[in-house]
């Protein structure tokens, strides 16, 4: 996963409140490969009809080439599925920028690249009238933690280790790699001080 500091876009308001995961990808796509692609599963069934024909008002349907989303209260709640975050990746979704989002979606967001840009009320409702029906061009810097649009400079809120992982393109494996050596420290003293706490085997192991 590659890493980013700015970047720069188009913004579309999807005026939804609960947007939860089964919406962001219904269950059933979920047994296709990822390796396929889950972007066209993205909001299947509130883009399309039972017929599958795309719905012509909706946001998304209208606009192509967007790469951040302006959204409503509690994006992404519901089940822990990492997939509604992939299938936003793989649309081409680099940032969602809104008042609150599901706690394991905002952590899933963060380890595949996608931020989860905290703003308070009056910010999102801000940015949404600026945006209105029509995409604006915008600019994100993760390290200042600003977004720009229209003019207007807004901050958004973000864990400064998950701001870290953004940056450098860091899972939580990633991020628990760079304290290898003050884990591994701290298991050689730990073992030198409780010597029973582990299988003679284990502690005499390289």
């Amino acid at each position: 996963m590659a890493g980013w500091r700015t970047h720069r876009g188009t913004a579309l308001r999807l005026p939804m409140d609960n947007l939860d995961t089964d919406q962001l990808i219904p269950a059933r796509f979920m047994s296709a490969p990822r390796a396929d692609g889950y972007g066209r599963f993205l909001m299947h069934d509130l883009r399309r009809d039972a017929q599958g024909a795309p719905h012509p008002d909706f946001p998304l349907n209208r606009h192509e080439d967007v790469c951040v989303l302006v959204v409503g209260r509690n994006f992404g709640s519901g089940s822990s599925r990492e997939a509604a975050v992939y299938a936003l990746v793989d649309a081409g979704i680099r940032a969602v920028v809104g008042p609150s989002f599901g706690d394991i979606f905002a952590a899933n967001a963060v380890n595949n690249g996608l931020l989860p840009g905290r703003v308070s009320e009056a910010e999102a409702q801000s940015l949404a009238e600026i945006l209105q029906d029509d995409p604006q061009p915008v600019d994100i810097d993760l390290s200042a933690g600003w977004i720009s649009l229209a003019g207007q400079r807004i901050p958004f809120q973000l864990d400064e280790s998950w701001r870290t992982k953004l940056i450098n393109g860091w899972d939580d494996i990633d991020l628990t790699l760079q304290h290898q050596s003050a884990i591994a420290s701290f298991r050689d003293a730990h073992v030198k001080s409780m010597p029973g706490a582990l299988p003679a085997k284990q502690i005499n192991a390289p």
